[in-house]
């Protein structure tokens, strides 16, 4: 048991495409370091920072733009708050007059080719995604500290336990499936309101609603952007975007303003199955396309696999009459605890599982907030999420080029139909005879991220990544 308390903010975080291992989680990396020389009264002695990559940071590091979130982590950007319209020209600035301005305070010497290192063939024992940050001073002596970028954009420094945040007294502590199902049946609360119960330890219940709200408002704005941008996306495959021509062809004739009258136009456009199918394939391409282009997005519970979660809720609010405040705060928290069963019983990361630990884990998430939405039992919505990560065990993480564009984007639209195909099976059943318990996926999962072969873990070194030419240009 790992007795780690996690949050609905620790898995939905607001940050910057395209991945949360691998572009969010060294961004924060980068602040920590720059944080620590700060609070040792280091930062003005610093001459010189380098950058060891490890691993998968290596080895898919530039089609994941670890490169870029580095640079702007270590520059004193904010991966919520920075202005995505500027990195390219951030990023060109420090390579072109070879400076980075180290914590956005001490201007520095800083070579992109010479102190970014790509260790493509090293890996660190503890977890695929790890980067050393090495800070040499003008006193002659050096500063190293390793931090190991473990899944949704949860960072851990070496020797430093990733529970050693500040532990409350949780009315409800939860490890495994089964003890939240024994809290949902002893009190009869709902399992978002056993979360928002928890999230009480740390915040007052308007802090959190709010804050949910928030990250809504992020995932609405990514959903309507991706749906109204077309173009090519970044890195060189050249793969165009689709979102914006679905959404153009589905609305047809129908004119719109803003985000609430859109939704009002696909309602006018009908509630055939071919017709839903394709919206809800629509809303997971515009995030994950959005994602893909350095937008600003929210990981749910990892940016690859970002636009699961906002199709379902998008295909909650649209076609279930589910926009009021109170049913997305209570599907985000919902989905919220399923996702932190799995963080604690196996994995969110790609590098360490395969894509099922990312578009499985956000589909099962989906699946069971859009169960307890439609009034699914507490069974039931555990017994959605069962079947819909058991329809995704074993999935490979094989990006081709390094980049999270093919096969991740369709991957999304994947996930988000199966979390769908999930809820209904599982309100349609009797969970009292399942055979299949959540903790049984859970664990199976874990055993199958165990065996996978790492060239599936998110290296590009099999599976489809290996199987399609392709020439890069050099970053």
């Amino acid at each position: 048991m790992s007795n780690e308390q996690i949050s609905v903010f620790d898995i939905f975080k607001i940050g910057i495409g395209p991945s949360s291992s691998h572009t969010l989680g060294p961004w924060r990396a980068a602040q920590q370091f720059t944080k620590s020389l700060a609070s040792q009264g280091l930062l003005a002695d610093v001459v010189q920072v380098k950058i060891l990559l490890y691993g998968s940071l290596a080895k898919t590091g530039k089609g994941h733009g670890t490169d870029i979130a580095i640079l702007l982590g270590l520059a004193g950007g904010d991966p919520v708050t920075f202005d995505v319209n500027a990195i390219d020209s951030t990023v060109a600035a420090i390579k072109e007059t070879q400076q980075l301005l180290l914590a956005g305070q001490m201007k520095i010497a800083f070579s992109y080719q010479d102190d970014l290192i790509f260790l493509f063939a090293e890996s660190l024992p503890f977890h695929p995604n790890a980067v050393t940050f090495q800070a040499f001073l003008s006193t002659g002596k050096a500063i190293s500290e390793t931090y190991y970028s473990i899944g949704g954009g949860f960072v851990v420094k070496e020797g430093q336990d990733s529970s050693e945040k500040e532990q409350v007294e949780l009315p409800f502590p939860i490890e495994k499936a089964s003890e939240l199902l024994h809290w949902c049946l002893t009190t009869g609360l709902k399992v978002s309101e056993i979360v928002m119960e928890n999230e009480a330890s740390w915040r007052t219940e308007a802090e959190t609603k709010k804050g949910i709200l928030q990250h809504f408002n992020v995932i609405r704005d990514c959903i309507f952007r991706g749906c109204h941008t077309s173009g090519f996306l970044p890195g060189g495959l050249e793969v165009a975007r689709r979102a914006a021509k679905l959404n153009q062809r589905l609305i047809g004739e129908q004119t719109y303003t803003d985000y609430d009258s859109w939704i009002v136009a696909i309602r006018n456009g009908g509630m055939g199955f071919n017709y839903i199918l394709d919206w809800v394939s629509c809303f997971a391409l515009a995030v994950n396309e959005e994602n893909a282009a350095f937008g600003r997005v929210v990981t749910a519970p990892t940016n690859g696999a970002a636009g699961v979660i906002p199709a379902v809720l998008q295909y909650f609010i649209t076609f279930c009459d589910g926009y009021t405040e109170d049913k997305i705060i209570q599907f985000i928290a919902c989905a919220s605890e399923i996702g932190s069963i799995f963080k604690k019983g196996a994995t969110i990361s790609a590098a360490m599982g395969g894509c099922q630990a990312e578009i499985g884990v956000s589909s099962a998430m989906a699946a069971a907030a859009l169960t307890e939405c439609l009034g699914g039992s507490q069974r039931q919505v555990l017994m959605a999420a069962e079947i819909a990560m058991e329809h995704h065990l074993g999935l490979t993480c094989d990006p081709i080029g390094g980049l999270v564009q093919i096969p991740c984007i369709e991957r999304n639209t994947m996930g988000a139909i199966k979390a769908i195909t999930a809820s209904q099976l599982a309100l349609q059943s009797n969970p009292d005879k399942a055979k299949v318990s959540l903790d049984a996926v859970v664990n199976t999962m874990w055993e199958t991220a165990l065996d996978m072969n790492a060239k599936y873990k998110e290296t590009s070194d099999g599976g489809l990544a290996t199987k399609v030419p392709i020439s890069l240009p050099e970053c």
